[in-house]
């Protein structure tokens, strides 16, 4: 299987419990082909434009209008991390969030693995020690 058969997940939910064919040739929605257009692109907009900084303009706008609206939407932003799934320390990783007037809501719980949680959990204390090392 490739990682992303068993790693990818939208808004939490992961793929493989929708689609358990993902990534295989028996794939009907065949998800492989969009996983390497999407990584592909990358490249092409860096090629057509020399540089993505539109992109960081656009999710501004996006999340800002999330707010104002009220939306209620899921993004992948950072958000503080202490106390779930066993991080002791107070530190901001990618998790995604759910967005309304307030800002970020609520963390969307992931359903992780033992695993996921020990790399998890590692991921939070390199960046603790990182963070702690910056003199301000």
């Amino acid at each position: 299987k490739q990682w992303y058969q068993r790693r990818v997940r939208v808004a939490g939910v992961r793929l493989n419990s929708i689609n358990p064919a993902i990534g295989t040739d028996a794939d009907p929605e065949k998800f492989s082909l969009v996983h390497k257009e999407v990584v592909d692109s990358a490249y092409r907009i860096i090629e057509l434009k020399g540089y993505t900084s539109w992109a960081i303009g656009l999710t501004v706008r996006t999340l800002c209008s999330a707010i104002l609206s009220n939306s209620h939407r899921v993004y992948p932003l950072s958000a503080c991390v202490k106390g779930l799934n066993g991080v002791q320390d107070d530190v901001y990783l990618s998790l995604p969030c759910l967005v309304t007037s307030v800002g970020i809501s609520h963390v969307i719980p992931q359903q992780l693995d033992a695993s996921e949680v020990s790399k998890l959990q590692t991921s939070a204390k390199q960046l603790k020690t990182v963070t702690d090392g910056i003199k301000w």
